[in-house]
């Protein structure tokens, strides 16, 4: 048992060492778009099924609450954790739509979608970027090796180098620390004038 365990620690280990040197400069752009968004009073949004799930709720509770700096909360919304919306659409339309319909009801331009999806095929993560790359709005995409249709269809690809879905939730978990980290930094570290800005 301890060698499974030892493999599993060391294989992720070596993923993570690759991802810092092919996702960085992606992550940074991500990150970029993100502090955009953030200081122009817009939001950002974040969707994924299952485990993908759990991590764009997260992010949305590393964003709102803090990540390592005491700070003022930011604009996040997963599109994940409304029950009555999600079984509301799924039931009425389907269960393709259940990003899709929120995408429509709150994105607007400006504002960020982040959109999780191993496999970069998940279709109820694909109509809701699309949605909103339609509305203007900037799509960042976590996904695996290869991309998918997601990949191709966002504005910055964050492609875990793995293609095991555990091993790239494994990646997407630290690239997202990583942007909560550099948004952190570029907000609030230099002071009050880069912080976002104040409804008048």
């Amino acid at each position: 048992m301890i060698e499974v365990i030892r493999a599993h620690l060391k294989r992720a280990a070596g993923l993570a060492a690759q991802a810092a040197e092919c996702l960085a400069e992606p992550a940074s752009q991500a990150a970029q778009a993100i502090v955009d968004a953030v200081r122009d009073g817009h939001v950002v949004y974040v969707c994924g099924d299952g485990g993908s799930a759990a991590q764009a709720q997260h992010l949305a509770g590393e964003l709102v609450g803090r990540f390592l700096i005491d700070r003022p909360a930011l604009p996040c919304v997963a599109l994940t954790t409304d029950t009555s919306v999600l079984t509301a659409v799924a039931n009425d339309f389907d269960f393709e739509q259940v990003f899709e319909r929120q995408a429509e009801a709150l994105i607007r331009e400006g504002d960020v979608l982040i959109a999780l999806s191993t496999s970069g095929e998940s279709v109820n993560v694909l109509k809701a970027a699309a949605l909103a790359r339609g509305r203007g709005a900037k799509v960042i995409a976590l996904t695996g090796q290869g991309g998918g249709r997601l990949g191709e269809l966002c504005d910055v690809a964050l492609l875990a180098p793995a293609a095991a879905s555990p091993l790239i939730q494994e990646i997407h978990l630290v690239v997202l620390h990583a942007l909560c980290g550099a948004v952190e930094q570029a907000l609030f570290a230099r002071g009050a004038e880069d912080a976002p800005k104040d409804e008048e």
